[in-house]
């Protein structure tokens, strides 16, 4: 390990983020300090307790670099954008965009209706939730419904229905679109859906044992059924009902738990007194367990929005002040972030920790496991291929015709050994006449390194290695054009799944089982996958125009102009003639003739 002697005296007794690189330059790990001297000297002390993670991380750092701010809430941003930018491999990135289904009350309109929503807007509509892991959205939407007989229609009431729909008819309606019900009585109704919402179950209760009582009086027993289902539906929310806790009180809790080397992040969410759900993160931050639980949750609320008014986390978190400002900011509201010592809430914390603990139990094999088939095969691959760096980003690219038509290529990229899907790219080629495998991917390498200045993210990151689905031939043809970049590139053969390096004669033969080999086999074969699609999905456009340039008076620009409106063959078939003639330049002529081809056609079938 280098000596950073001289440097860790140079460093300010100011907030800030520090990056440490690896002796190729790539970024290991970001963080933020409160005091950047103190902080990064931590790291390099014999004296200090570090975790084996941490001490792995710190054999590998090669150097160093800070970003001073002026405040710590500027450190605390700075390093979430850091960390999002550069993805290193050691901190807390969530990979994917998932969000949780809510229940919306749209208490803003005469007659509000009640929904399953992913998407919050501040559209004064009242939203619960989140619901997760045991207990459906669309399961309590069914409950709500069986008990409260209010619309789920999307009518606006600007005029009376003649009829009412079957929901009336069935109890599970006012019907206010025919005015069976004044606005004050139907919001009576709404106000207590949304008591039951907020935690108040004693009166959805009795309605419901009045509701079964009255069908199997009536023997209505298909009905009895679907309330003795709501009925358990509804007990099983009262056992979630945890004692003493406050109704009206909201909670979100995080909690971390770590053996060392893996850790895993359990969310568990109260509402109305009742756990909603619990669900468990694998995450990969080396450092303290305070640092990593902080990056956890301002990456969460980024994605997911804020509708607790508290926050409970596990660990005392260094920069508790500063992120509770500025999630109460993104709120718009006041928010408490609390460390809770005791209490329901402590509770609460030891619950989630529970939970944390056997998903981590379970789940370290399989996280050991998917970091050797991610960075440990970067890594071999490195070694195997005698490349200059270990290749952090990786891109592969794919030919796709057939009998030299809809002639595309797809670009894949791969990030510490895994598919960053968001950064793919597709191209249709534009230079190259008949089947020519080898001048199209001549043409999609040199349109793709003509982007690196460009502000799309796919392009402007520089790959460190570049893959070429083919052997020497399409490897050369690549080369030619990747050489003056200072890219490194392989070509993966097909029929041995050898590798080829430029300028050398002899194919690389990995072993069969070598996770370098499979990896570079499992971006090879999305590549092509990506590619194939594509290729189909414009061939199936290319013969819908020709279908369309049947119709008298209908040529490629009017067949082109038909499928960008309308979107689906479906749709145009479906369209009115006034409909049609709302696309720019068709005459009602031309939109008579396609209406009646369609028409013609349907009879003929």
């Amino acid at each position: 390990m280098r000596d950073f002697s001289d440097k860790l005296r140079e460093l300010p007794l100011a907030p800030g983020v520090y990056i440490m690189l690896d002796e190729f330059g790539q970024i290991l790990y970001v963080g933020k300090a409160k005091n950047l001297r103190n902080r990064v000297r931590q790291y390099f002390q014999n004296s200090t307790t570090k975790t084996e993670k941490t001490m792995l991380l710190v054999e590998k750092i090669a150097d160093f670099r800070y970003i001073i701010t002026n405040t710590e809430v500027e450190a605390l941003v700075l390093e979430n954008n850091l960390i999002k930018e550069h993805k290193p491999y050691y901190n807390i990135l969530l990979k994917d965009d998932k969000t949780y289904p809510y229940i919306k009350v749209s208490v803003n309109e005469d007659f509000p209706r009640i929904s399953v929503t992913r998407k919050l807007k501040a559209d004064g509509s009242k939203y619960y939730g989140p619901y997760m892991l045991g207990l459906s959205a669309s399961s309590i939407m069914d409950l709500l419904h069986s008990i409260y007989p209010v619309r789920s229609c999307q009518s606006d009431f600007k005029r009376h229905a003649q009829r009412e729909c079957l929901n009336y008819h069935i109890g599970r309606c006012l019907a206010p679109c025919t005015g069976r019900v004044s606005k004050e009585e139907y919001r009576e109704t709404i106000k207590e859906v949304m008591n039951f919402l907020s935690g108040d179950d004693k009166k959805a209760k009795a309605l419901l044992n009045e509701k079964l009582a009255r069908a199997i009086e009536n023997e209505e027993f298909e009905l009895a059924i679907v309330y003795r289902d709501s009925l358990a539906l509804l007990d099983k929310l009262i056992r979630k009902q945890i004692a003493n806790l406050p109704r009206d009180l909201n909670l979100d809790v995080f909690t971390l738990v770590t053996n060392g080397i893996y850790s895993v992040v359990n969310y568990l969410v109260v509402r109305g007194g009742k756990i909603l759900g619990s669900e468990n993160f694998a995450v990969n931050e080396i450092g303290e367990s305070e640092d990593a639980l902080s990056n956890y949750v301002m990456q969460f609320y980024e994605k997911n929005p804020i509708i607790c008014e508290e926050i409970c986390v596990s660990h005392e978190l260094p920069f508790a002040v500063e992120l509770q400002d500025y999630l109460s900011h993104k709120k718009g509201s006041k928010l408490n972030l609390i460390c809770p010592k005791g209490g329901i809430r402590k509770q609460l914390v030891e619950l989630s920790q529970n939970n944390a603990s056997e998903h981590l139990e379970k789940a370290t094999a399989r996280v050991a496991t998917a970091e050797a088939l991610t960075l440990g095969a970067v890594s071999q691959l490195k070694e195997m291929l005698e490349l200059k760096t270990p290749p952090k980003r990786m891109e592969c690219y794919d030919i796709s015709n057939i009998s030299g038509t809809d002639k595309v290529a797809s670009m894949v990229v791969f990030i510490n050994g895994e598919p960053a899907r968001e950064m793919y790219r597709r191209f249709r080629i534009k230079t190259v006449s008949g089947i020519d495998d080898f001048a199209s991917m001549k043409e999609v390498v040199t349109r793709r390194l003509n982007e690196l200045d460009s502000t799309d993210v796919s392009f402007s990151d520089k790959p460190d290695l570049i893959i070429v689905d083919g052997g020497k031939g399409q490897l050369s043809s690549a080369y030619a054009v990747i050489e003056p970049y200072d890219i490194e590139v392989v070509g993966l053969a097909k029929r041995e799944e050898e590798l080829f390096k430029p300028n050398e004669s002899e194919p690389h033969v990995l072993p069969r089982d070598s996770l370098a080999l499979k990896l570079c086999q499992r971006i090879r074969d999305e590549a092509h996958r990506f590619a194939i699609t594509y290729h189909r999905t414009l061939r199936k456009a290319r013969q819908t125009r020709s279908n369309l340039k049947n119709i008298e008076g209908i040529g490629d620009t009017r067949a082109r102009q038909l499928l960008t409106h309308f979107k689906k063959i479906e749709k145009i078939a479906e369209a009115s003639v006034e409909e049609i003639m709302e696309i720019k330049g068709f005459s009602k002529k031309q939109a008579q003739a396609v209406y009646d081809y369609f028409r013609r056609t349907s009879d003929e079938v």
